[in-house]
């Protein structure tokens, strides 16, 4: 009796650590932060529009070290004038992480530039979770008047060139 009581103890140990390994959520090694961060911007791009200065970019698609990225936050606007220090500009909000369909690019229009100055730029993509990405590509640009649109009055289309 005693024999078969020790083996049901046993049994019964050996049954909820197996639970409680099986149960165990990390299954796989830790990932180091540098991977877990967002991939770098490389495509800020900037032009001079009527409000001010336009940025745009595409959305990171992956993590740093190459898995599909799910949980993007948003990205944080830094701007220099002229030689001057970055600061932070803006904090741009991602909110599509429950829709089926997701932004794949986003703009900003900085509306406090000055016409004539100069302003260096650069975009940091960000986790839910707080990890950033590398700074994106640096884009310099010197405010100006865009030109006007074509006036449809005056418009003529370029004579074709006949095909020999």
């Amino acid at each position: 009796m005693k024999r078969t009581s020790t083996a049901i103890a046993l049994g019964m140990i050996l049954l909820v650590c197996a639970v409680t390994w099986l149960s165990c959520g990390v299954k796989s090694a830790p990932i180091p932060p540098e991977e877990a961060r967002p991939e770098r911007i490389l495509d800020l791009t900037a032009e001079s529009v009527k409000d001010g200065v336009r940025l745009r970019w595409d959305r990171p698609r992956n993590y740093a070290g190459g898995k599909s990225l799910r949980d993007l936050g948003g990205f944080t606007v830094v701007r220099a004038e002229g030689q001057g220090g970055y600061q932070t500009l803006v904090e741009v909000p991602v909110t599509d992480q429950e829709r089926f369909q997701v932004q794949r690019d986003f703009t900003f229009v900085d509306q406090n530039t000055q016409l004539g100055a100069d302003y260096r730029y650069v975009v940091i993509s960000k986790t839910i979770d707080g990890y950033q990405s590398l700074p994106s590509n640096e884009i310099t640009i010197r405010r100006a008047v865009p030109p006007p649109p074509p006036n449809p009055e005056t418009f003529t289309l370029p004579t074709p060139t006949p095909i020999p």
